[in-house]
């Protein structure tokens, strides 16, 4: 970069891993040849392409991802190789797979198409670990809150009273949940991880269109498609994407 550019790098800025700064538009084919033919990097831009898509961590450490977000990750980042290095369209596009609704890279905010894990039967209850729980035998929270003591664990007022739905309550003594009315939020399971799971039949929601712009302010994705399976080689969610860019790259207007 000290011969084709100015020498001045950032390096994990906000929009990369390594942001090359300052050179003259003849120099840059001259860049990109050295770098990716002589170097053996590859590259991409911060331009109107692809953005280098990106995951939570998923099933490699967390129980609750609901599918391989670091395998979709992969298997799309391959397929779109081309829409990543050779800016095609009116603006940016970037995916983001989330593994649960509990959006650890934030996708339903920050993506133009959010991918986050759901399931569509039941949660599953253990309600002996419920009962344990109330027993105080188990630390909700999965001990998060231990710096201090909040009293004794009340299920009325922190699980029951804070779902969103009111579709859980206790009836002679268990737990009871209106899957129907359950919309996915995941505070409960979060508070009682040992007695609430996701349910087995797992898959993602297709969202789309999450973004901030000045005067309106930050607007989080709509819902596309309420649920998809997740499973290679991700034909299903690769034939969503084109057609979204088929209509996209005719219709959007630059930046």
């Amino acid at each position: 970069w000290d011969f084709w550019g100015s020498g001045i790098m950032n390096v994990h800025g906000s929009t990369g891993d390594i942001i090359f700064l300052g050179t003259t538009t003849p120099q840059l084919e001259e860049t990109f040849y050295t770098m990716t033919h002589e170097l053996q990097q590859d590259l991409g831009g911060s331009g109107s392409n692809l953005r280098t898509p990106s995951c939570c961590l998923g099933e490699s450490r967390c129980e609750w991802a609901c599918y391989n977000t670091q395998e979709a990750c992969y298997q799309l980042t391959q397929e779109f190789q081309d829409e990543l290095h050779r800016p095609a369209f009116p603006y940016k596009f970037k995916f983001k797979f989330d593994g649960c609704p509990n959006g650890c890279v934030a996708a339903i905010a920050r993506a133009d198409l959010s991918v986050v894990g759901t399931w569509r039967d039941e949660i599953q209850i253990d309600q002996e670990a419920v009962q344990a729980y109330i027993g105080g035998e188990i630390p909700p929270n999965g001990g998060a809150h231990a710096g201090r003591d909040w009293g004794p664990f009340d299920i009325q007022k922190e699980v029951l009273d804070l779902c969103p739905t009111k579709c859980m309550w206790m009836e002679d003594g268990k737990l009871k949940i209106d899957n129907k009315e359950c919309t996915r939020c995941m505070h409960c399971i979060n508070v009682m991880p040992r007695a609430l799971r996701p349910g087995k039949d797992k898959g993602a929601t297709i969202l789309c269109g999450a973004k901030a712009p000045i005067l309106d302010g930050a607007q989080m994705s709509s819902l596309l498609i309420p649920f998809m399976k997740m499973e290679e080689p991700y034909d299903d969610l690769k034939e969503v994407i084109e057609n979204i860019w088929d209509w996209w790259m005719e219709e959007a207007k630059n930046r």
